[in-house]
């Protein structure tokens, strides 16, 4: 019988009490592999026929273990012979089943396609527990944010400010202009409708009431979602692959704590602002085609503009906005502590808090007009 002294206790292959038969003992783990796999090739083999392998003796196996007996095995049966391993135990023959199974799917160069009902299943199961971690995380962070309202020494507002400015004064270039020009295009398709009918003045009711109650907080929101929503993300992503997230816990610093509720606060404060900012731009852009357009003054568009808007109008517009800003902030922050290990990873999230806010916002939306039509507001 030949032997090989492994660190554990002795592992060794040698003829089993059959002719055509090896058996094995000891532990084929990592520490013992080179030993191991050297006697392995000098081995000498029964003579040719069926060959049984008996792996009852055994007494611990790693995946390089798992892996060399396979091997073994599959360079045995491409020589023509016919071979069976007995006796290894449950655990130990999952796992030989498992390098077999990733061997062959190498050699094939993939892995069997999934059929459509095992595909759509695997997602929705993916996208349940993504939905119970996104939960999961809303309530810590609405735990952290009841702790530090509590003590208001927690918050930390140097964090805030930056955010603030970040997510809200740099914001405002892009969000103005984007709002200036939509208020100048529904101006400009609406005039010419309203030119046929004599309704020239109500161009300021069109463009008033669509932007203040709807459009002003959605295309911030969405703006927001895609500038700031992102950064988010690829922030905290970022941390996530460096090991700073870790660290943080491991100092005693609580990530939430000093990562997302400083986000949160900050655009809560800065989207509302910003709203009421695009609600000036895009009525201003209005006012500047209805001249073009219609002949439509200045004064005679801002006297009419007093009567199209009322306060609720203008509150509903104004208050979607921190209910916006709140789902951008928890899903961008959310999405950046999903990533892990890789610049791809940070890319993906990226991507996903991007689409995974916008679309949130624009459902939240909807339901506000629901909500609102029933309430008769």
């Amino acid at each position: 019988m030949t032997h090989i002294a492994g660190p554990d206790t002795e592992a060794h292959i040698g003829p089993g009490a059959a002719p055509a038969e090896a058996r094995c003992a000891g532990a084929w783990t990592l520490r013992g592999i080179a030993p191991l796999e050297a006697r392995l090739d000098a081995f000498s083999w029964p003579p040719a026929g069926e060959l049984s392998i008996d792996c009852s003796g055994i007494a611990a196996m790693d995946t390089s273990g798992a892996w060399l007996l396979h091997r073994t095995v599959r360079a045995l049966e491409q020589r023509g012979r016919s071979v069976r391993v007995l006796g290894l135990r449950a655990e130990f023959d999952a796992l030989l089943k498992l390098i077999a199974s990733r061997a062959a799917a190498t050699r094939t160069g993939a892995a069997p396609a999934p059929s459509v009902l095992e595909a759509f299943g695997r997602q929705r199961w993916i996208g349940l527990l993504d939905m119970l971690d996104m939960l999961a995380f809303l309530g810590e962070t609405a735990i952290v944010a009841l702790r530090s309202l509590a003590q208001a020494r927690r918050i930390r507002w140097r964090p805030v400010l930056h955010n603030l400015q970040t997510g809200g004064f740099e914001a405002l270039p892009i969000t103005g202009l984007l709002s200036f020009l939509l208020g100048i295009v529904i101006a400009y398709q609406g005039a010419e409708q309203l030119r046929r009918f004599g309704a020239n003045i109500y161009v300021a009711d069109l463009v008033g009431l669509s932007m203040v109650r709807e459009l002003s907080p959605l295309m911030t929101a969405i703006i927001v979602a895609g500038r700031s929503g992102s950064a988010y993300t690829a922030q905290i992503g970022t941390m996530k692959v460096t090991e700073e997230i870790d660290a943080l816990r491991t100092i005693g610093v609580a990530p939430i704590e000093l990562l997302v509720l400083p986000k949160v606060l900050a655009l809560a404060i800065a989207l509302p602002l910003l709203t009421v900012y695009t609600d000036v731009m895009g009525i201003l852009g209005g006012m500047v085609m209805a001249r073009a357009q219609l002949d439509v003054s200045y004064a005679t568009f801002l006297d009419r503009l007093d009567d199209a808007i009322s306060l609720t109008s203008y509150m509903i517009g104004v208050g979607k906005a921190p209910v916006f800003a709140a789902i951008i902030a928890l899903v961008g922050c959310h999405q950046g502590f999903q990533v892990s290990g890789s610049a791809d990873s940070v890319g993906r999230r990226t991507t996903t808090s991007v689409v995974q806010a916008i679309f949130l916002v624009i459902v939240t939306d909807a339901l506000f007009s629901i909500v609102f039509s029933w309430l008769g507001i």
